[in-house]
């Protein structure tokens, strides 16, 4: 499995198990994990980012419920596969998926591909019954009301292994989320809504511990930087980004760009020590900082760091675990905020943007360094990163607290290469039209109550936000889906009921 600079060093796999019964004698039961090894052997081979292990072909109550409470105790597990190959009774499984505790998805396959009309018989019947053997076992799924993914389809199809593949992502981003900490700088912003929330209900449904330092605890590791880190870190910024000829040669944008570079370094180091993943900043609380965290916080964040501005914790919480579920990927994900609209006759769209903090893993070329005046905060200008975000196939995700529950709100967007120049706009920005239309979209997003806070994400898709909510058991909207408002707005109130 490939690194991530806070991914934990442990090789993470999902438990491959075949349902089965004795009835059908030792030879058939062989040729079973035979063929069992067979599938999982060539879904390792393709574009499947984790690796896959097989366990065992199960055949009574007792070996069923051992590799299930194997499976809850293993660290390594993340999540596992069912795949009933012949016919295996499924009150055999009520003791074992009582017990579960990972993650399980339910392969509806079959080893063969087609009819073999010429040779079919009964002793081939009797052998390849998964398309009975697998509806015996989902029944009692149903009936013991779990929840799980279910993937119907050849085991040899590239859309099984892409479908296979995103649950898995979700499965990492979930195990993220059970060990996560995010240290807030400060509070939430004032009077903001939408940045609050439980955060013992949080911590219950996800796992993730908020925690809240004051920002002189922050000011004080980064005073203790020694002089040479901060020079070697600005060498580092001047060699990686560009930036105008004149900018060296400005006294206040170095010294603005060592003190960025402080606040870098004291950041990082203060996370590090106390193994927070995921942080917060305001503009309200800056006591003792010489400016608002920018090219500190973008940075961070390409590193692979949660971020949330204003002390929206939840978001940071979710930028990490979609980082994290993106891994192996090369496209980026970063703190996003919708800030203005361009309405047109023929395509609306959404500028992105943030004061400063916005990652530079979605940045379509070298990003420019500057130091420019912020109108907020009442610090001096901060050094930022000022770039134009990838054109491509992205996602927005906003996770809000209703009260009595947590909901994922996603809209699937196409980053646009923004054409015209923004000479007076020197923040990192990302121009998008939303699916499936801004009218729509916005007014759905606003029904849902979701935040203007998101992620925005070009590595990761809807699919994945909706495995991570089945696997997270919370709710999840998807605006872009939406053609009705009227029976939207319906489906909302239904899912109050739901919930209440």
């Amino acid at each position: 499995m490939k690194s991530n600079i806070l991914l934990k060093n442990i090789d993470y796999e999902f438990w491959f198990i075949t349902g089965s019964q004795y009835l059908y004698g030792e030879d058939i039961l062989d040729q079973i994990k035979n063929e069992s090894e067979i599938i999982v052997d060539e879904l390792n081979k393709s574009d499947i980012f984790f690796k896959i292990k097989f366990i065992d072909v199960v055949l009574t109550s007792e070996s069923i419920k051992e590799k299930i409470l194997q499976s809850n105790s293993d660290k390594k597990c993340l999540g596992l596969i069912f795949w009933m190959h012949t016919f295996s009774p499924s009150k055999m499984w009520i003791n074992g998926l009582s017990e579960i505790s990972k993650p399980f998805l339910h392969l509806h396959t079959q080893f063969n591909s087609e009819i073999p009309w010429a040779e079919i018989d009964m002793n081939f019947m009797n052998l390849h019954q998964s398309a009975h053997g697998d509806r015996e076992f989902g029944h009692l799924c149903s009936k013991l009301n779990l929840k799980r993914k279910v993937i119907t389809g050849h085991w040899k199809d590239t859309m099984v292994h892409h479908e296979i593949d995103t649950w898995m992502r979700a499965c990492l981003g979930l195990h993220e989320m059970k060990t996560l900490k995010v240290a807030r700088f400060g509070d939430n912003m004032r009077d903001v809504s939408s940045t609050e929330g439980d955060k013992v209900d949080f911590q219950k449904k996800f796992g993730v511990s908020v925690n809240s330092y004051g920002i002189s605890e922050l000011v004080n590791e980064c005073n203790s930087i020694n002089e040479y880190e901060i020079h070697s870190l600005v060498d580092i910024y001047l060699n990686e980004y560009t930036y105008k000829e004149t900018f060296r040669d400005s006294k206040d944008k170095m010294i603005s760009l060592f003190e960025a570079a402080r606040i870098e370094l004291g950041l990082k180091s203060f996370l590090k020590k106390n193994g927070f993943a995921a942080f917060t900043t305001t503009f309200e609380d800056l006591n003792g900082l010489d400016q608002l965290p920018g090219i500190a916080v973008q940075r961070l964040m390409k590193q692979g760091y949660g971020f949330g501005a204003e002390g929206d914790w939840k978001t940071a919480a979710l930028v990490r675990a979609c980082k994290i579920m993106a891994i192996g990927k090369e496209e980026g994900t970063s703190f996003m905020e919708d800030y203005t609209y361009h309405f047109n006759e023929e395509t609306d769209y959404v500028l992105g943007a943030h004061m400063l903090e916005v990652c530079e893993s979605i940045a379509n070329k070298k990003p420019e360094l500057k130091v420019e005046k912020l109108d907020i905060g009442g610090k001096n200008p901060p050094a930022r990163l000022v770039f134009n975000a990838k054109p491509g196939k992205a996602v927005n995700a906003s996770l809000v607290d209703l009260g009595n529950r947590f909901r994922l709100i996603v809209n699937s967007v196409v980053s646009k290469k923004i054409e015209k120049e923004i000479p007076k706009l020197p923040v990192a920005r990302a121009l998008w039209e939303p699916m499936k239309n801004l009218k729509t979209s916005a007014t759905a997003w606003i029904l849902a109550g979701g935040s203007h806070h998101t992620v925005f994400s070009l590595a990761i898709d809807k699919n994945v936000l909706l495995d991570f909510s089945l696997v997270s058991n919370i709710e999840c909207i998807v605006v872009d889906d939406v053609n009705d408002i009227t029976s939207f707005q319906q489906q909302l109130e239904l899912n109050n009921l739901i919930y209440s």
